[in-house]
């Protein structure tokens, strides 16, 4: 069941028989078939498009004056953090 504000009333389950009643014979107000919602669903996907090769979730700590300078950076710090790495792999062996 929906959460609801506090003072908001339902219908007893008469009234809502009588509603539905009401809506169903009006011409005008019948409801979507299965085929009409499927049509009027989106077609695109809205979001953020699935990466090809998708990163790791994890929980890391770093220096705060390392974390600091990234986010100084703006917006894609996160992304700059993981290209650093990338470029110290390329020279080091982890251990």
């Amino acid at each position: 069941m929906p959460k609801l504000k506090p003072g908001t009333l339902l219908p007893t389950p008469e009234e809502d028989a009588a509603i539905t009643a009401a809506a169903q014979a009006d011409p005008d107000a019948l409801p979507m078939t299965e085929a009409e919602w499927a049509e009027a669903k989106p077609k695109v996907r809205r979001g953020r498009r699935l990466a090809a090769v998708t990163k790791e979730r994890i929980t890391i700590r770093l220096s705060r004056d390392v974390v600091e300078s990234f986010r100084a950076s703006g917006e894609g710090w996160q992304t700059r953090v993981d290209s650093a790495l990338k470029d110290w792999l390329k020279t080091h062996t982890p251990g």
